[in-house]
């Protein structure tokens, strides 16, 4: 038994599982205080199945607190950032390319320092500890509690940021600090935005976690929680605490995992049309493709893992207008306010919602309050409406082939046709809830992602040991090793360093090891 949330703009949604079987299943309207939605839609599949709290196993939770909060500059702390790098990395300084609104609720407290390695691990200069304790004192004067520690290829050796973190815990005290090599890949700049951006939430992360762990509480809840991280695994509650920066992004991946669940499709498209937005992604192997560029969050670049999404204003709740004798449907949305703002809910607002009921494929509400509605404007919308889809789905796709498509989302209702480019589409039972049932069969990952000389080590060599580091780092986080499976293997050759080196990146999976209770 294990309950799933997701926490969207819109909705927060709930799915009970006893196995493969969704036992109850609600959708209920996000509340101001999230916390409070979490334990509304939580009781309401209780009650609906007639199960006790005491037979829930765990509790998954995908939540936008942290994106939301960062892309808003709410709740952000000062941060200190320790770059060791000199004398190489130089000409660029940290933060650099932020935005000058993230500047000023981040702090201006950057510091360089001798120190690094070379791609393949070796010293390329020594530590300066010296100065390392000087930044640090400088730090706790300054009143920062929050520092990010970033270093020269740590990605591939991380022990000088190691070094580096006990030093400043001698010097500071009581300090979050965040160090790049466990939360970025290779690249300085993207890797050290990444370490800014967790180290800035570190406070607001004690706090959310908390306020799950008193919702759980207050339902009687004993069993251990988890949150979704963003490449469709989870994150232990403590673990979500130092690196809330992992949880960007995971909606539109819990709603993909919810997909492949519920359609038994492993490939396919998929596009998550919630109340306000329309996700659309590509499943590879069950899980989404991987972005393989830079991503952007609240205008700084990263380079985490994050899902290649192309989100489109299209919406439940989605605002539709004549303009210039042509219809407009979105970008701005109702949200959450749709069953108070709604036409066909006696609301004043005309949405997409409304335009599905008039064009008669979708029944919910009063119709009458949408009988004035011209037959030519509900056609002519919801022509947009496919058009929108029709033309993300193009964007996605990385061949002409047709491939099939899974409608997901409380707003799929929206769709009655066939897209283009497209083999089939499916809308699957439950399809409603797919988020919080991809947050309920989540899966405990591992990553492996390092610079690697093939020459000295040996290929086959290097791949067993990066295998066997990835499922080594799964199972510490939770999974059940006999479930292990290796998804991913990418290897890129880097023709500019010498010695065979190539950048190898593992990724497995396994299922959440539960304890019988």
């Amino acid at each position: 038994m294990r309950i799933g949330v997701d926490v969207g703009g819109t909705n927060t949604d709930a799915a009970l599982m006893n196995g493969d079987k969704v036992m109850a299943s609600c959708k209920m309207p996000t509340t101001q205080n999230v916390s409070d939605g979490i334990v509304s839609a939580i009781k309401k599949v209780l009650v609906e199945s007639d199960v006790s709290s005491s037979q829930i196993q765990c509790v998954m939770i995908g939540t936008t607190h942290f994106t939301n909060a960062f892309v808003e500059r709410r709740h952000l702390l000062d941060v200190g950032i320790i770059r060791i790098c000199l004398p190489s990395a130089r000409g660029i300084p940290p933060l650099i390319d932020w935005p000058e609104d993230i500047l000023s609720a981040v702090g201006d407290h950057r510091f360089m320092i001798r120190g690094g390695y070379q791609f393949d691990g070796r010293l390329n200069t020594e530590l300066d500890e010296l100065n390392v304790a000087r930044a640090a004192r400088e730090l706790k004067r300054r009143g920062v509690k929050a520092v990010a520690v970033s270093s020269v290829f740590s990605c591939v050796n991380g022990e000088m940021e190691r070094r580096a973190e006990n030093i400043i815990r001698n010097e500071m005290g009581d300090v979050s600090v965040t160090l790049s090599h466990k939360v970025g890949r290779a690249g300085l700049l993207e890797r050290e935005n990444a370490t800014v951006m967790n180290a800035s939430l570190a406070q607001l992360s004690r706090h959310v976690v908390d306020s799950f762990r008193s919702a759980l509480k207050a339902l009687d809840i004993k069993a251990p929680f988890y949150i979704s991280q963003n490449d469709g695994t989870l994150m232990s509650a403590d673990f979500v605490e130092k690196y809330p920066v992992l949880t960007f992004a995971s909606g539109p991946t819990n709603s993909m995992r919810g997909a492949a669940y519920l359609s038994g499709y492993k490939n396919a498209l998929v596009a998550d049309i919630g109340g306000t937005t329309t996700d659309i992604g590509m499943l590879t192997n069950g899980f989404p493709r991987e972005s393989s560029v830079t991503v952007d969050i609240g205008g700084v670049r990263t380079n985490f893992r994050m899902p290649d999404v192309l989100a489109m204003g299209l919406g439940g709740g989605s605002l539709v207008s004549l303009e210039h004798s042509r219809v407009r449907i979105g970008p701005q949305s109702v949200g959450y306010r749709l069953l108070e703002k709604g036409l066909v809910f006696g609301g004043d607002t005309l949405t997409t919602s409304d335009i599905a009921v008039s064009a008669g494929y979708a029944d919910f509400g009063d119709k009458s309050r949408v009988s004035h509605l011209s037959e030519k404007f509900v056609q002519s919308s919801v022509d947009e409406i496919h058009r929108i889809v029709t033309e993300g789905v193009d964007r996605m796709k990385t061949s002409a082939d047709p491939i099939p498509l899974v409608l997901v989302g409380g707003g799929s209702v929206l769709i009655n046709r066939d897209i283009e480019g497209t083999s089939e589409v499916i809308i699957p039972e439950n399809a409603g809830v797919a988020n919080a049932i991809g947050a309920s069969i989540a899966q405990v990952g591992g990553e492996v992602d390092s610079v690697i000389s093939y020459d000295k080590v040996g290929r086959e060599a290097a791949l067993a040991q990066a295998k066997q580091d990835a499922i080594d780092r799964a199972v510490t986080s939770g999974a059940d090793e006999t479930t292990v499976e290796v998804l991913d293997i990418e290897e890129t050759p880097l023709a500019y360093a010498p010695d065979g080196a190539v950048r190898l990146r593992v990724k497995v999976a396994g299922d959440l090891l539960i304890s019988k209770q």
